[in-house]
């Protein structure tokens, strides 16, 4: 019996052993989607003049413009009235950032941001819209629809924050 037992003791040992041994750690799904994001910049452009837009909109929708670029608030998209203030960048890249930050949308709303201005020879890669930090670092993409012949990208916007346009 007693040898049993020390053969139970020793398995359970060894078991434990490789058990706590560490493996190696993948980095979590955001690391991974963060370097890939890395990979993709937004697209170069001349650069437009500071322009900034304030506009109250509420249940019925409505739409702002900021400089070349156009944002839509459908009907039904904000509960209440909400002063929404809009710049542009003004710098190499076609951006906007909105306030007030963090505005979630009940509905989408649409921005649509011109690339007319930005070189985007010999590329037949679709623009995206891409939510971004202040510092114009990409976040992540939003569903975006891009028009080549007017060299305009929509994105989908479900809530306030920076966007620009990327590759």
């Amino acid at each position: 019996m007693k040898p049993v037992g020390s053969f139970i003791i020793a398995l359970a040992a060894l078991v434990v052993g490789f058990a706590c041994e560490r493996s190696p750690i993948e980095p979590p799904p955001s690391v991974i989607t963060a370097d890939l994001l890395k990979q993709t910049s937004l697209l170069q452009c001349s650069s437009l003049p500071s322009s900034s837009a304030k506009q109250a909109i509420g249940p019925a929708g409505g739409k702002m413009q900021i400089g070349p670029h156009v944002f839509v608030v459908p009907a039904g998209a904000l509960a209440s009235w909400v002063t929404i203030q809009a710049k542009t960048a003004g710098g190499m890249g076609n951006a906007v950032a909105f306030k007030p930050a963090g505005l979630i949308f009940l509905k989408p709303a649409y921005l649509t941001l011109s690339y007319a201005n930005c070189n985007a020879s010999g590329s037949t890669a679709s623009k995206q819209v891409a939510y971004t930090t202040d510092s114009l670092t990409i976040v992540s993409y939003v569903t975006s629809w891009d028009d080549a012949s007017t060299r305009q990208v929509t994105g989908r916007v479900d809530h306030f924050s920076n966007y620009a346009v990327a590759w």
